[in-house]
């Protein structure tokens, strides 16, 4: 598979996860992981999956308008970079958005976040 089906597919399900139930996202983190969101750094796959869990909103839906990426690194990884729109339940207009997601494939091949 080429990196942008790889990094497609990794987008569109992290997305969806996110949007359904952002507490199955724990699997895609790991213990090294750092979310950087608003100038706090959170590290580990629990804290920031109570960071994400802890987001003042309950319900939400992100339309993707880019995903660009480039392999990193000799094990496989990648670096990619998501923007569009993100639409909270009860809000007339979206919110952009964009993130940089520095991702590593794991002993199995899986992409985990490493952000």
């Amino acid at each position: 598979m080429d990196p942008d089906s790889v990094a497609k597919a990794f987008v569109e399900h992290y997305y969806s996860t996110f949007d359904a139930n952002r507490a199955n996202l724990a699997g895609l983190y790991q213990d090294g992981s750092m979310l950087t969101f608003e100038g706090q750094k959170i590290q580990g796959s629990q804290n920031i999956v109570a960071k994400l869990t802890s987001l003042p909103f309950q319900q939400c839906q992100h339309s993707i308008t880019t995903v660009d990426c480039q392999p990193s690194g000799p094990a496989g990884g990648m670096l990619v970079f998501v923007s569009g729109n993100l639409q909270l339940a009860g809000e007339q207009h979206a919110l952009k958005f964009s993130q940089y997601v520095p991702s590593d494939a794991n002993t199995t091949g899986k992409l985990l976040c490493v952000q």
